[in-house]
C-alpha cells in the first residue's frame, strides 16, 4: 500500500496539470511580493488582465487542437489581421448587419484553415510550410482588401475628401464589460472557445480521433481513422477561432489593421506549451491551455504594472518556453 501511495505522489508531481498549476502558483507568488502598492491584489487588475490576454487566449484555443493533432499554425496572425479588415470593412464602410459580417469572417476564418488542413492531409505538405504560405498569402490579401490602410471610421470620398461614420453599435457591444464593469465580453467569448474546444477534444468522436493523429498517424490511419478529413477539421477550427479573434481585435481597436496580429502565433504557442501539451502532439488538454493563458496572462500583468520594459518581457517570455519545453522532455 505504501508503494501504492509513492506511486500515485509521484505520478501527481510529475503530472501535467501538477507542472502546470505549479509555474501559475509561482507567477502568482511573484504578484504577491512585487504587488505595486498594492495594485496586484485589486480586482481591476485581474479583471483587465484576463481582457488583454483573452485575444491571445483564443488563438491558443485552436492552436491547442492543432498542435494535439500533431501540427503547428503559423497563419493564424495573418487570419486575424484578414478577418479584423474584413469585419471592419462589412460593418463600417458597407454597414451590413452585425450577424451577417460576424458570420461571414468566421466563414472567411475557417476556410483559410481549412484550406491549409487541406493542403497537409491530401498532398502531405509539413504543417510548418502550409501554415507558413497561408501566413503570407492572408496578410497579402488583408492588404489587397485595406488598399495597405486601416479600415476606420474615416471613409475616403470620390474626390478624395474623408467623412467620418459612427462606431457600428456591435463594436461597442465586443468592447464592453458586463456584470457591473467586472468582467469584458472579450473574456466570456474566450470561455465560449475554451467551452466549444472542450466539448470537441472531449465529448465528440472527432476529437478522440485528433488525439489518435497526434499519438500516430499512420496506426490511427490503420485504425479506420480518416486522417485527411481530421486535418481539414483541426486547422478549420483554428482559422475559425482566428477569426473570431480578428472581430474581437477590431472591435478594442474600433478599427481594422492589415499590419495586425504579427508575432501573435508566437504567443498561443506559447501559451499551449506553458500549459503542458506537448508539441509531439497526442497529449494535452484545452484546460492545460487556459492554464498557460493565466500564466502568461499574469506574468505580462505583473511585469506591466512594476514597469519593466519590453525587452526585459520577451527575454523572460523566451526563458520560460524554453524551461516548459525542457521540462516536457523529462516526463
Amino acid at each position: 500500500m505504501t508503494k501504492d501511495l509513492t506511486k500515485s505522489s509521484a505520478h501527481f508531481l510529475h503530472s501535467p496539470t501538477t507542472r502546470a498549476l505549479g509555474a501559475l502558483i509561482v507567477v502568482i507568488v511573484l504578484g504577491l511580493i512585487f504587488n505595486a502598492d498594492g495594485a496586484f491584489l485589486k480586482w481591476g487588475t485581474h479583471r483587465d488582465m484576463l481582457r488583454a490576454v483573452s485575444v491571445y487566449g483564443i488563438l491558443a484555443c485552436g492552436m491547442t487542437i492543432v498542435i494535439i493533432a500533431g501540427g503547428i499554425d503559423l497563419s493564424v496572425g495573418s487570419v486575424l489581421a484578414l478577418t479584423a479588415v474584413l469585419f471592419s470593412l462589412i460593418s463600417i464602410h458597407w454597414q451590413w448587419g452585425a450577424a451577417l459580417a460576424i458570420v461571414l469572417c468566421l466563414i472567411a476564418g475557417a476556410c483559410c484553415g481549412a484550406l491549409s488542413g487541406f493542403f497537409i492531409g491530401k498532398f502531405k505538405v509539413q504543417a510548418f510550410i502550409a501554415t507558413l504560405a497561408m501566413m503570407v498569402f492572408a496578410r497579402g490579401v488583408a492588404k489587397w482588401l485595406s488598399g495597405g490602410q486601416k479600415v476606420s471610421t474615416a471613409v475616403q470620398q470620390p474626390d478624395g475628401s474623408y467623412e467620418y461614420g459612427e462606431i457600428p453599435e456591435i463594436f461597442n457591444f465586443i468592447n464592453a464589460k458586463i456584470l457591473g464593469g467586472n468582467i469584458a465580453v472579450v473574456t466570456v467569448i474566450l470561455l465560449g472557445c475554451i467551452l466549444i474546444s472542450w466539448i470537441l477534444l472531449k465529448k465528440l468522436r472527432q476529437g478522440r480521433y485528433i488525439y489518435a493523429i497526434g499519438g500516430n498517424e499512420e496506426a490511427a490511419r490503420l485504425s479506420g481513422v480518416p486522417v485527411k478529413s481530421m486535418k481539414i477539421l483541426a486547422f478549420g477550427m483554428s482559422g475559425l477561432f482566428s477569426a473570431a479573434a480578428g472581430i474581437c481585435q477590431a472591435s478594442q481597436e474600433f478599427q481594422g489593421d492589415p499590419e495586425a496580429g504579427i508575432s501573435y502565433e508566437l504567443s498561443a504557442i506559447a501559451m499551449v506549451v506553458i500549459g503542458g501539451t506537448t508539441l509531439q502532439g497526442g497529449r494535452g488538454s484545452i484546460w492545460l491551455t487556459l492554464i498557460g493563458i493565466l500564466t502568461i496572462g499574469y506574468l505580462e500583468k505583473i511585469l506591466s504594472i512594476n514597469a519593466v520594459g519590453e525587452d526585459k518581457r520577451l527575454m523572460l517570455t523566451g526563458i520560460i518556453i524554453i524551461a516548459a519545453v525542457l521540462l516536457q522532455k523529462n516526463k
